[in-house]
């Protein structure tokens, strides 16, 4: 009887196991699930991303960088006009640039850069997506860096449009 029971209790684990199928495209590879973050992982989006710069940063023997708010609120309105315009570029919809965005929010430090992204991936792979071009990867590694702020815009269909900004 308890061999019995035993046997049903995995069987019922193991059907719990199983989810939802997996769907493949037409190449036969399965197809990617849309990273959807929910309003409960915005603290953990953003924190993921200002530890892994710092640690990076750390590798790469430059300073760490604090979150900074002001920085944050631009790469935000950067982020959802980018959506708006549908497009990822450094130029806001009325012309502005990353410059004029962070000296509007009041930021009394030095903008240094600013990396974009228009991408369906997680903050972690749009972190490594940056750090392998040479342009966003000194963004990201600029040791005159002291403040950083990030943010992104998603819109329903999954589509992200990520903002990272530099300042010291």
């Amino acid at each position: 009887m308890i061999r019995l029971f035993s046997l049903l209790l995995v069987a019922v684990a193991l059907a719990g196991c199983a989810g939802a199928p997996v769907r493949l495209g037409p190449d036969g590879k399965p197809l990617p699930q849309a990273y959807m973050i929910r309003k409960s992982d915005e603290g953990r989006v953003t924190y993921a991303m200002v530890d892994g710069i710092n640690a990076l940063r750390s590798a790469a023997g430059a300073p760490p960088v604090t979150l900074n708010a002001q920085l944050t609120a631009a790469a935000a309105t950067h982020s959802r006009d980018m959506a708006v315009q549908n497009r990822p570029w450094h130029f806001g919809s009325d012309g502005s640039s990353p410059l004029l965005r962070v000296q509007r929010t009041g930021y009394a430090g030095r903008m240094l850069g600013e990396n974009i992204s228009e991408t369906y991936e997680t903050e972690v792979e749009t972190l490594s997506a940056w750090m392998e071009m040479p342009d966003t990867r000194a963004v990201v590694l600029d040791p005159a860096a002291r403040d950083v702020g990030f943010s992104w815009y998603q819109e329903p269909g999954g589509k992200i449009w990520w903002t990272l900004v530099t300042g010291g």
